[in-house]
């Protein structure tokens, strides 16, 4: 697991010193989605500092062996996969797929996850969730996070988030985009 970025691989502008900041703080973070609303009230990108999660159609990515292993699943246990945009105002700042465990989840938790554009970190908050990061990898063209397109990959993130008690919610693997850079 990637824990940290190495400094000799940060440029010295303002750009690669916000990107190795997000990462640092998506590493220490309970949640994606609380260290994101900060991020955009910090840096103005909106004046609705909420994340928006734009549910993304398309057919279901199955869990691997190893997926099922991390999240301690029983024989038969259902999963579901939710594949969002996370957006903030104008600005996509990632691309996540998760899988979750309903049946860890109240019904009202798991019917706004079917019904809304609730992203998943605001959903669990009152369960006290703690992310255990499984990677985070630097994409081609990161290392000149300023001359990227908004929509352009620059990392990826795969985490557990779990429950206070440690059992697993869910899997997420996110795809943070150069918009996370932009300022209001």
């Amino acid at each position: 697991m990637a824990t940290s970025l190495p400094s000799d691989a940060i440029p010295a502008d303002a750009a690669a010193q916000s990107l190795h900041d997000l990462c640092a703080r998506l590493l220490a973070g309970p949640s994606a989605t609380a260290v994101l609303e900060a991020w955009c009230r910090e840096r103005g990108l909106s004046t609705r500092t909420d994340l928006v999660a734009e549910v993304l159609p398309g057919p279901d990515t199955p869990l691997s062996p190893v997926q099922r292993e991390r999240l301690e699943l029983p024989r038969g246990a259902v999963v579901r996969y939710r594949r969002v945009r996370l957006i903030c105002g104008r600005h996509v700042l990632s691309e996540a797929e998760n899988w979750y465990v309903p049946g860890r989840l109240t019904p009202a938790m798991n019917h706004l996850l079917e019904t809304s554009d609730t992203p998943f970190g605001r959903v669990v908050h009152p369960l006290g969730p703690a992310r255990r990061n499984l990677d985070l990898r630097m994409l081609a063209g990161a290392e000149a996070p300023a001359h990227r397109a908004p929509n352009d990959p620059l990392f990826t993130v795969a985490a557990l988030l779990l429950r206070a008690d440690g059992l697993p919610l869910c899997e997420v693997s996110e795809t943070y985009t150069a918009a996370v850079l932009a300022r209001g």
